[in-house]
């Protein structure tokens, strides 16, 4: 048997970190009129959560992410980081996608409205399906199950995550709609905020030329020539 070196402090497999520092409330105010799409795109296209599906209608969410890794169908650290949680708080959940469990239900969700938190994101899965669809607090997981889970731990707050491909720090700014969701380094919020207003810009500008009937019919012409295509 190898053997598993400890933290002098936290036994193999558990760690809590402190919380990050909250996020300036300009943010969310900026960002609530932002699509996840938008935030999306002017990321690269190839960040946010692959596979979550909204579980609670199309409320959107939008806060600060406490992060959350545990044992697949175990929901020991999750109840822990919800005491931990402040309003505004999105708990964001690495269940290494485990679907045979669900480590969020009802009784949780109620815990989660009462301390504040805005939303629940989980690479994994949930239940009590009836109850999110009221909307209250947005919900974001891989699917859903029946099957309760054990709460033994082990696990880790306030860590880096990926959560179903996204990666996540403790206080990223997290956005989500009916597209989806979308994590964003606080220390990029300024520059990105510019390029989602432009690309938001840009965005009307050709839904109005297509209103107007003035969108340049060349355009995609230009774009496969460009590449040897001969059009």
């Amino acid at each position: 048997m190898f053997d598993v070196v400890s933290s002098s402090k936290w036994p193999t497999g558990f760690l809590i970190n402190p919380n990050a520092e909250p996020l300036d409330p300009k943010w969310l105010t900026e960002f609530s009129k932002i699509p996840a799409a938008a935030v999306s795109d002017c990321l690269g296209r190839n960040v946010g959560g692959l596979g979550l599906k909204p579980f609670h209608g199309s409320r959107p969410m939008l806060g600060s992410a406490l992060t959350v890794r545990v044992r697949p169908g175990d929901n020991l650290m999750i109840l822990k980081a919800m005491q931990m949680a402040r309003p505004g708080d999105v708990l964001v959940i690495d269940g290494s996608a485990d679907l045979t469990r669900a480590v969020f239900g009802g009784i949780m969700r109620a815990m989660a409205l009462k301390a504040g938190i805005v939303g629940v994101v989980i690479n994994g899965a949930l239940r009590d399906l009836d109850e999110w669809q009221t909307g209250e607090l947005p919900a974001y997981a891989i699917g859903g199950v029946h099957r309760g889970p054990s709460t033994d731990g082990g696990g880790e707050i306030n860590v880096p995550i990926s959560c179903a491909g996204m990666l996540v720090m403790p206080g990223d700014l997290m956005i989500g709609d009916g597209d989806g969701v979308v994590a964003a380094s606080r220390s990029e919020l300024p520059e990105l905020l510019i390029r989602c207003h432009d690309l938001l810009a840009r965005e009307q500008a050709t839904l109005a030329a297509i209103e107007a009937g003035t969108l340049d019919p060349d355009r995609f012409d230009a774009i496969l020539r460009a590449k040897g295509c001969p059009v």
